[in-house]
């Protein structure tokens, strides 16, 4: 699947990852390929993404998550 961190500054990542750990309002969830469609606010915390066999963090303050038909998309602030 393919995920889109974005930032007000810039693109933080772009790219084909397996899976993706987001801290969402209501807690941790974790989106996996063929993921149904969803839209979430994410709360402080960290994003993790699995690109390659690399694992990845970035330390959100907050932002919203959509994912839909495979693409993972999240802004964050």
């Amino acid at each position: 699947m393919t995920l889109k961190i974005i930032s007000a500054e810039r693109i933080l990542f772009e790219g084909e990852t397996s899976v993706v750990t987001l801290p969402g309002e209501k807690g941790r969830f974790t989106v996996l390929p063929h993921h149904a469609s969803l839209i979430s606010t994410l709360v402080p915390g960290k994003l993790r993404y699995m690109s390659g066999s690399e694992e990845h963090e970035i330390e959100v303050g907050g932002g919203i998550a959509d994912i839909d038909r495979d693409v993972v998309s999240v802004c964050i602030y």
